[in-house]
């Protein structure tokens, strides 16, 4: 069976990296916004699941260490074939933890539109920046809230030697 992927140029193939790893941090709301508000819902065949199981998750001491199992996590997988009038047969795939099947079944969708190569602008301004924002701005809470706790150490000389 031939791998999805090798139908995009090498630079895409990439770029398809980061939007499922955007797509896997997504909301269901910003999922169900952006798909409301197409103009034109294409035609969805839902080829795998949605389902839901478990995977492995592997740590690793101070980032240098040997990889350990830490525990199992509960995953929703999806595959979904996307026809339109302007895209026939683009299929999508997602993953995402926990267990909302909705959110996984959509994010397949924007991955399958986002090939497409009429509705990847579109997914990418309505949908794609709009995830990225909001983990931007969550990132830059959190450093602040950590910033706030920084202690500056210290060392006095006692005397002359």
């Amino acid at each position: 069976m031939k791998n999805e992927t090798e139908n995009l140029p090498e630079k895409l193939q990439g770029e398809r990296r980061k939007v499922a790893a955007l797509l896997a941090k997504a909301e269901l709301k910003e999922l169900a916004s952006f798909w409301s508000n197409q103009a034109e819902q294409p035609q969805v065949d839902v080829l795998r699941g949605p389902e839901t199981g478990l995977v492995m998750v592997r740590g690793r001491i101070g980032g240098g260490g040997a990889p350990f199992n830490l525990g199992e996590t509960t995953v929703t997988r999806a595959t979904v074939r996307v026809s339109s009038s302007s895209s026939e047969g683009l299929v999508g795939h997602s993953y995402a933890l926990g267990r909302d099947h909705e959110k996984a079944r959509l994010a397949a969708i924007a991955d399958a539109l986002w090939q497409a190569p009429q509705s990847r602008e579109i997914v990418e301004r309505d949908l794609l920046q709009k995830i990225a924002q909001r983990l931007d701005a969550r990132a830059t809470q959190r450093r602040r809230e950590a910033a706030a706790t920084k202690v500056d150490f210290f060392t006095m000389v006692r005397g002359d030697d």
